[in-house]
Order: structure tokens, then sequence, then C-alpha cells
């Protein structure tokens, strides 16, 4: 079961939201059928917006990430709401490369780095909030760290990784957001940075000891205080009735010409490949 663990240090000044997306971004893999490098891209973004989205709290916020760094992947969508819950497509999840120089899957290189990682939180109420920075290398975590700093001016650490399997399938994937809270003395920063580098590559730890275990590592020394544990999945949102209002909504000329041609409209929903079809008395 995926998961996400909030957690505040015992002096308040350092946050951390630890999830667990194996089963997640396994999901979207057997839906879009994507190559190793493209899952590894999806599931990282997928984290993320899970974890940035699952913060909002307001009931009917949703939160949006696009990342389009020109690579032969296309643009990676992914969508939360504010309990966690995510869903997202790529744009070519076909697209596949050789191995990095280390041996790595070359997410930086499928994604490209020549474009924009943007963030849109909607409360529902008020215009959607609305941030955008240039993608530093296309590995996704760097860029959102990236973002949290230039955007949301928040110093903070983001980690994300996916361990494909041989036979595609996933066998670890997850991540966590650290951030320094305002009043943070001097020192709390490097403190962090070495427990950052102590700790290594995510999937490792969570191979090793799961959630729990990348938490502690990454807090060591903050005697962290568990804030609150949320099951999270990914979820789509879409129904017939949400398809049907997007088919209404057409032109009359448009919906004219589909009733001429006597044959049923289907409409497929991009996140989770789900086909509604709509007879000619519908439309």
């Amino acid at each position: 079961m995926d998961e996400i663990i909030r957690a505040i240090s015992s002096d308040g000044f350092v946050s951390i939201s630890v999830i667990t997306s194996r089963d997640l971004t396994e999901r979207a893999r057997k839906i879009h059928g994507a190559s190793p490098v493209v899952t590894a891209a999806l599931g990282r973004t997928l984290a993320a917006a899970s974890l940035i989205g699952g913060a909002l709290k307001k009931e009917g916020a949703s939160l949006t990430v696009r990342i389009n760094g020109g690579g032969p992947a296309g643009s990676i969508i992914a969508v939360s709401d504010h309990e966690g819950f995510v869903r997202g497509y790529v744009g070519n999840p076909l697209a596949d490369l050789p191995l990095s120089p280390k041996g790595k899957l070359d997410v930086g290189g499928v994604v490209g780095k020549n474009g924009m990682l943007s963030v849109v939180k909607d409360f529902g109420e008020t215009e959607p909030y609305s941030g955008a920075v240039e993608l530093v290398s296309g590995e996704i975590a760097e860029d959102f760290a990236a973002y949290f700093a230039e955007s949301e001016q928040i110093p903070a650490v983001c980690a994300l990784g996916v361990l494909v399997d041989r036979d595609r399938s996933l066998l670890e994937a997850g991540g966590y957001i650290v951030q320094l809270l305002p009043g943070a003395p001097d020192g709390v920063a490097g403190l962090v940075e070495q427990n950052v580098a102590a700790t290594g590559a995510v999937t490792n730890v969570l191979s090793g000891g799961g959630a729990e275990a990348l938490l502690e590592s990454v807090m060591g020394g903050f005697s962290p205080r568990v804030l609150e544990r949320c099951r999270v999945e990914y979820k789509c949102a879409c129904s017939r009735e949400r398809f049907l209002a997007a088919v209404t909504s057409l032109d009359k000329g448009e919906l004219d010409d589909m009733r001429a041609k006597g044959e049923p409209v289907e409409a497929v929903c991009q996140f989770c490949n789900t086909a509604y079809t709509f007879d000619i008395e519908e439309l």
C-alpha cells in the first residue's frame, strides 16, 4: 500500500514529507504501456505531485504539474487532489533511450531540460496559484527543488526514485521533500545536507526499511514527530457524465457533423484509457 508520512523536527525548524509510490507508479506504467525510462520520469512526477497536492488539504482543491523539457517523452502531466490521490500521462510513453554513462535510466535525457516545470494550485474559490521555473536537469527532483526555491521562496531538498525490474515491473518508487521552516538557525541546513548525502538513493533505503527508514535517515538528529500518515493511490476522476458534458459543449456545427455520420462517438480518457461511447440519440 502506498502512503505519505508527514513529520516535523522536535524544534519545529524542519519538516519532511515522505512517499512510497510503487503501486501507483506500477498502475500508471500498465495503463500507458510506458517504457522503463518514461516510467521512471512519470513515476517521479506523480510522487512529487502527490506530496505537494496532498498538503493542500482544502476539500475540492487540486494541483496540476506540467513538465516539458523538449525531450522525446514530450509533456508529462500529473494531477493530484487534496488527499494526494494522483493521476497522470505522458505525450510519448514509448520513448526510450540507452542507459546513461552511469548505467542508470536516462530520465534527464528522455525529459530534456530545455523547457519549464509549472505548478498550478486550484482551491476552487479564487484564481488558481501558478508558478513556473526553467528546468534544471530534467531529472525531476532537482527541478522541483528549484521550483520551491524560486516560486515559493522555501529552501527545500527533493529526492525521488523509481526502480524498474528487468520485466519492466516496479520494484520500488517513492521519495521525500524536506523543507527548512522560518526561523531555522544557522547550522540546520548543513545538518540536513549531511543527512541527505548520507541517505543516498531513495530506492535503496525503501528496499531496506520502507518509508520509516527514509524518514529517520533524512531527519537523523532532529527527533522527528510524525504528524500524519495517509494512504495514496493512482485514482482517475473521469466519468461518463464529465465526458458527455465535454462533448455537448462542442460547437453545434461539429455536433451536427457527428450526428450526420450516423456513427457513435467515442471519447477516451488520457489518464486511465477508459473509453466512453455516445450514441446518435444522445448527440
